[in-house]
């Protein structure tokens, strides 16, 4: 298996492991572990040996959202062409996260277009905010420690969360999901559990063994059954992601005030102050 500094890619059989390794950051995506990620599901993806994925984070969080100190996707203050020299930077440095988010995903995300359309699950625990809850809500099931709190909060930074929304949407059709979009709202585990959008809730600690118990179910099941489900849902939320990725890449959030506003705030501990602009 590739090595990896960022993040834990093992396997037992064939269930396959993807750990989030940087609980000094409460595994905030940078650069570096936003593409470690890419290339170990790309990696998973290929495998004929592994059949099944978890995903979950080290520490005391699933993930955080994106690192705004280490991720190419914030420079506060900066203007478009400095945002996009830090990219490039990122990218000649092998970490191509940050240009992703410049260029947009094409709605696929994550997970939205493999090879093989293997089952993944995520195992969550803590704070699931922002990419964390982009990253989850893509996966094929989710299973969450009681003390999760999930929230689109890229709407609180200044930017769009649409494309998560889109796939929460898809899975949870609640008016809870437009205000997890409109506010960024933490939202508790048990509540989204009670929606539909959680499959397995559990208590403190024990979502890992959970993820486990429930990976063994699915590998009962014929495997190229099961991926042909896995396809079938994820072109669920596809198209409506697409469509929304092109528009953001138009609005250009990051490059408003506000959006600059809200990072400093956030470094210098305060609230902001908005003007709409």
């Amino acid at each position: 298996m590739t090595e990896y500094k960022t993040i834990e890619f093992t396997a037992d059989g064939r269930l396959a492991y993807l750990k989030l390794n940087r609980p000094e950051r409460l595994n905030a995506l940078s650069d570096e572990l936003e593409s470690e990620i890419r290339t170990a599901l790309l990696e998973f993806d290929l495998d004929d040996d592994l059949w099944v994925l978890i995903i979950h984070g080290e520490g005391r969080a699933f993930c955080a959202g994106l690192d705004v100190k280490e991720h190419s996707s914030f420079s506060f203050g900066a203007d478009d062409a400095t945002r996009k020299a830090k990219a490039l930077e990122a990218v000649r440095s092998g970490h191509v996260g940050g240009a992703q988010h410049l260029r947009g995903t094409g709605g696929e995300g994550w997970l939205g277009r493999t090879a093989n359309y293997k089952p993944v699950i995520a195992a969550v625990h803590g704070y699931v905010l922002g990419g964390g809850a982009h990253l989850a809500a893509e996966c094929d099931l989710i299973v969450a420690a009681e003390d999760a709190r999930f929230a689109i909060s890229e709407t609180t930074t200044g930017m769009s969360g649409s494309r998560t929304w889109a796939k929460i949407k898809t899975f949870m059709p609640s008016k809870l999901a437009s205000e997890m979009l409109i506010t960024g709202r933490r939202i508790k585990a048990e509540e989204l559990h009670r929606l539909g959008l959680v499959n397995r809730l559990v208590p403190a600690g024990e979502h890992l063994k959970a993820a486990e118990e429930l990976a063994r179910e699915v590998l009962k099941a014929p495997p190229l059954a099961t991926r042909d489900a896995v396809r079938v849902t994820r072109k669920q939320w596809v198209p409506i992601a697409t469509a929304l990725d092109e528009q953001m890449q138009l609005s250009r959030l990051d490059l408003t005030e506000d959006f600059r506003e809200a990072g400093r705030a956030f470094a210098e501990k305060r609230l902001p102050n908005f003007q709409a602009r």
